[in-house]
């Protein structure tokens, strides 16, 4: 297994422990959360890079490195929308999974057809702005361990809009998929 799959397998792996601090209650497991999800999102970045630099592309990692992303994205998103006073809820939760059900979706009926839905600019810019979108959501509740830090007002504010925008980049992206691929979809 090369090295940009490997990256993408560590991405897959560090969900589950990611969750566990999430949800566990110990001392600073918003901190080791945090710390995961941004090395998660590092191997995002890392992992199709070396791929297309080092001719090292292969059909798993075509398969899996979306997976990954939206796996780590929404077990992100999902465990925030449970936490009292973050910007995150239900509704956020589902516009951004049924986005990515919608291409995955896409992708298939494509690949039926010998068509390759390859992520597009608007794509890339919704899951690097909603993972730094998290990233922060994180760093707030990491500021909750360490100081006497409360997400309100301002601060509050600022991360839904963060998180607002998440969304309508996934709606937005989402729309240019559905309309570049409509063709492909037969309603007979």
């Amino acid at each position: 297994m090369n090295l940009p799959n490997q990256l993408t397998l560590l991405r897959i792996i560090i969900v589950p422990i990611f969750l566990v601090c999430m949800y566990a209650v110990f001392p600073y497991h918003y901190t080791i959360s945090l710390v995961l999800f941004a090395a998660a999102s590092v191997t995002d970045a890392l992992d199709g890079n070396i791929a297309r630099k080092h001719n090292l592309v292969t059909t798993f990692g075509k398969f899996a490195d979306p997976l990954a992303d939206k796996i780590l994205v929404l077990a992100a998103l999902a465990a925030l929308a449970d936490i009292d006073g973050m910007p995150v809820n239900g509704i956020a939760v589902t516009i951004i999974a049924a986005r990515e059900f919608m291409v995955s979706g896409l992708r298939l009926v494509t690949a039926e057809k010998g068509v390759v839905v390859a992520a597009g600019i608007w794509g890339k810019l919704k899951t690097a702005f909603t993972m730094v979108t998290i990233v922060l959501l994180l760093l707030a509740l990491t500021l909750t361990e360490w100081i006497a830090f409360s997400i309100s007002g301002m601060i509050y504010m600022v991360l839904l809009v963060l998180v607002v925008i998440s969304v309508l980049l996934t709606v937005i992206s989402g729309g240019v998929y559905l309309k570049g691929y409509w063709s492909y979809i037969d309603m007979k």
